[in-house]
């Protein structure tokens, strides 16, 4: 995997950790990118018999299937990347992430980065939708991606590697620098948001938009157009 790869994996983690650190902390208690999480607030509601808990998670969860699947149809057929970068529709949807993610940052801003009552669903939606997309444009990226939505699978890999020697080299540091970015992400979004709460839902569309310009965007773009008409 090339360094651009690299480097764009690193901070889509950091949005990542970033989006879910918001929809933790502002926007009802939930995540918009680790669906397990998700899936197990469900089982505590339903195991606590509390009902009116499960709103948010079904809203995460239906929001980030949504973004799953528009990624997954837009990207279907993709070729494998080439060692200078990822294919023109997997960036065309991360630039479209970028543009829901905007539209987090600027909402959030405007409702003084405290949104509530149907503001709050909307954010939760648009944020669960961002990466779903993020996530499915990193399987489309297919062997020059990873994942940098969920970590357990990477922490797993990572660990096991370094004890038994197989994960040694420059391709483990870049694993942790995935790992570190989504702690470091989850930490800027949310002291940014309690020194000056009007700006802290713009540290995810920063990042993410970051990750895109680091594959050249425009050049991926016009190569997707072309293998579409083709």
């Amino acid at each position: 995997m090339n360094k651009r790869a690299q480097m764009s994996l690193v901070l889509l983690a950091g949005a990542s950790g970033a989006v879910d650190a918001l929809a933790f902390t502002a926007l009802g208690t939930v995540f918009a990118g680790v669906m397990t999480g998700n899936l197990v607030l469900l089982g505590i509601s339903a195991g606590q018999g509390s009902g009116h808990d499960v709103a948010g998670p079904l809203y995460a969860l239906g929001g980030y299937a949504v973004g799953a699947a528009a990624t997954a149809l837009v990207c279907r057929g993709v070729r494998e990347p080439r060692a200078t970068g990822w294919p023109g529709r997997v960036v065309a949807c991360l630039a479209a992430q970028c543009v829901l993610l905007g539209f987090l940052a600027v909402a959030g801003g405007l409702l003084g980065g405290n949104p509530a009552g149907v503001w709050r669903t909307v954010l939760l939606v648009v944020a669960a939708l961002a990466m779903g997309g993020q996530s499915a444009a990193m399987i489309a990226a297919g062997a020059g991606a990873a994942p940098t939505t969920y970590f357990t699978g990477t922490l797993t890999t990572h660990v096991t590697g370094v004890v038994d020697g197989s994960g040694r080299g420059r391709e483990q540091l870049w694993v942790t620098g995935r790992l570190l970015a989504v702690v470091g992400g989850a930490a800027c979004a949310v002291a940014v948001r309690e020194a000056a709460a009007p700006w802290g839902f713009a540290a995810p569309a920063v990042l993410a938009a970051a990750a895109v310009a680091c594959q050249k965007p425009a050049h991926r773009m016009r190569r997707a157009v072309t293998e579409l008409r083709k």
